[in-house]
């Protein structure tokens, strides 16, 4: 058999999505998954992610960043896939 398909995800989240623990939740769930990366806020009020995993568990986290946590107002997120990288060797959440 072989390996799960590996891919790298770069998403921008808008919204109402600073002030409301948008990144300790996208670090668990990202962890969850297994998934490795980092979250950050970004200076325009944005939340940004970088991820690397299995492409399907990709896939799961990317429809989880369009909610988001519950105290969370997501209303658009942009993103594109990449090649994987095997850069990362854990998820953390990353500040400027």
């Amino acid at each position: 058999m072989k390996g799960l398909a590996k891919a790298r995800l770069h998403a921008i989240i808008m919204g109402d999505v600073q002030g409301v623990f948008f990144r300790a939740h996208t670090e668990e769930e990202a962890r969850r998954l297994g998934l490795v990366g980092w979250v950050m806020n970004t200076k325009d009020g944005r939340v940004e992610v970088e991820a690397e995993g299995e492409k399907e568990k990709l896939a799961e986290f990317l429809l989880w960043l369009r909610h988001g946590p519950p105290a969370a107002t997501v209303e658009k997120v942009e993103h594109e896939w990449k090649d994987f990288t095997g850069e990362f060797s854990g998820f953390r959440i990353r500040y400027w």
